[in-house]
């Protein structure tokens, strides 16, 4: 029988789960990421739920497993951001990135781990597929982040904005992170693929469904309609001035892919 503990670590590839305030959810998380990858970290965000506490009992019987506690909570793009840092000085080069909260498939890592293996150089995203669980305003209300998103890369390949099941090389999104002070809370998934596209890395999307838990099942969402909505929008306009700095530079990579 294969055992979690027995799987050997890829020396490369990490996944990287950012957890805030998801109570026993995200041991189910990180249980599930086990059971198809190596190694997994977590950087527990401020959680102050006893969730870190869980996941440190998890860490003495899970020599595959690792997590980070930072004292106050930062942000998912902070969080992301103090993992990825950490994994470069350990000699990794690429990390999943996945929630905490259960929605993003853990059965598909491999498939995404591959995909990243056989392109290192490319951004792997994730392309949702959304069954009934999901809210109809959260699905149609990220047409807009998609369309302006793609407007921002001149449509080179980011099929879905938001979705943060997704394989980054670490090296150029740390650089992209370390030098702006945005990207550290809700823009951060929009904004590291816009960059990372500006940055000339080619784009890959996979389709991986989603799952809304409903509260009865342990669902936790930190999302607030207005503030979060309010720091695309305000992410966006910043985009857009970027965009039109670089756009001579990415009309002409558009017309050589032709």
């Amino acid at each position: 029988m294969e055992s979690r503990q027995l799987m050997t670590p890829s020396a490369t590839h990490l996944v990287l789960i950012p957890s805030f305030d998801t109570g026993p959810l995200v041991v189910r998380t990180v249980r599930d990421a086990l059971a198809h990858w190596a190694p997994v970290w977590v950087v527990v965000d401020g959680s102050t739920d006893g969730s870190a506490e869980l996941l440190q009992e998890l860490e003495h019987t899970e020599p595959n497993l690792r997590v980070f506690v930072l004292p106050t909570n930062r942000g998912k793009g902070a969080a992301v951001l103090h993992g990825l840092i950490e994994a470069r000085k350990a000699g990794f080069t690429h990390a999943l990135t996945m929630d905490a909260d259960g929605q993003h498939p853990a059965a598909m890592i491999d498939a995404f781990m591959r995909e990243s293996q056989r392109r290192p150089e490319a951004l792997v995203l994730g392309r949702p597929v959304f069954d009934a669980s999901a809210p109809l305003l959260r699905v149609r209300g990220r047409r807009v982040s998609n369309w302006w998103a793609n407007l921002e890369t001149l449509w080179m390949g980011i099929d879905d904005s938001l979705y943060g099941f997704r394989v980054y090389p670490i090296a150029p999104l740390a650089d992209i992170m370390t030098r702006t002070v945005w990207m550290r809370r809700f823009d951060f998934d929009v904004e590291a693929a816009v960059r990372l596209i500006w940055r000339g890395l080619p784009a890959v999307n996979i389709d991986a469904p989603v799952k809304y838990l409903g509260k009865d099942e342990g669902g936790v969402s930190h999302f607030n309609y207005v503030r979060d909505n309010a720091l695309l929008a305000w992410m966006h306009t910043r985009l857009l001035s970027g965009f039109l700095l670089r756009l001579p530079v990415l009309a002409a990579r558009k017309l050589a892919t032709r």
